[in-house]
């Protein structure tokens, strides 16, 4: 089986295939991955509840914080994915930033839009389960059609993404439909979360394919960091969507 065509960044082709069976520590298992990801959510979520709270003196001095939390979880994740034999210290150093992260925008969000933010961790966290229902169940199943059509989806969206930061760079306006509260922009949302919940089944199979093929103990922790990318882009395509149904 080929992991080339991953909708997970982390979950590259390589991420494993050259570390199956290299460590003498113990083998990575389905379980012992699913909880570090209990871990990681428990580290995300009290860190986020740790920014929403600190007393911060207006809405700038917050969305000066956002940037500086963002730029750390971004090099983090990129530390992890480099040197994954790093990722038991580096993975919870991740979801330590991303959740301030996280925090930071959420409470701005919700000032803007009340009690949207329990809505969308809310809707997170159900449909995470839900997923994970249908997957452990059967009812779902990864395919290669399926692999590639999530692969191709996440590229696609990815790249519209980076163009409207390109003009956004160089023109001073991005895509409207991005950021807009028009029909256009909320079908677009949609259909970004659709493949950001499609995306969780592919990171389920993932790890029970990775974890059948002996890769050491340590890639727990990297599976767990990886599966966090994809619920963290989850729930700020969620908080996205729910905010322009507000402005509709």
């Amino acid at each position: 089986m080929s992991f080339r065509k991953s909708s997970n960044p982390a979950f590259s082709d390589g991420a494993f295939r050259t570390i199956v069976g290299s460590s003498s520590m113990g083998a990575m298992t389905a379980r012992g991955t699913y909880n570090r990801v209990g871990f990681l959510l428990a580290l995300v979520m009290a860190s986020a509840a740790f920014a929403w709270i600190f007393p911060y003196a207006d809405v700038q001095a917050l969305g000066g914080k956002v940037v500086i939390f963002l730029i750390a979880a971004f090099a983090l994740a990129l530390v992890t994915m480099f040197r994954k034999e790093w990722s038991p210290y580096t993975a919870p150093a991740y979801a330590v930033a991303e959740g301030l992260a996280l925090g930071s925008v959420s409470r701005i969000f919700n000032l803007m839009y009340p009690g949207i933010v329990m809505q969308a961790v809310s809707l997170t966290f159900a449909v995470f389960l839900a997923m994970l229902c249908l997957y452990r169940f059967g009812i779902i199943k990864m395919t290669d059609r399926l692999r590639v059509c999530i692969f191709a989806a996440t590229a696609g969206v990815m790249a519209i993404y980076l163009i409207s930061m390109l003009m956004h760079l160089f023109t001073g306006s991005g895509l409207s439909f991005i950021t807009q509260a028009t029909p256009l922009g909320i079908v677009f949302s949609l259909a970004v979360v659709a493949i950001a919940t499609l995306s969780l089944v592919y990171d389920f199979d993932f790890i029970d394919q990775v974890s059948n093929q002996g890769a050491p103990k340590y890639m727990e922790w990297y599976g767990a960091f990886a599966l966090i990318l994809t619920l963290v882009w989850l729930y700020v395509e969620i908080l996205h969507l729910l905010s322009k149904l507000r402005r509709e």
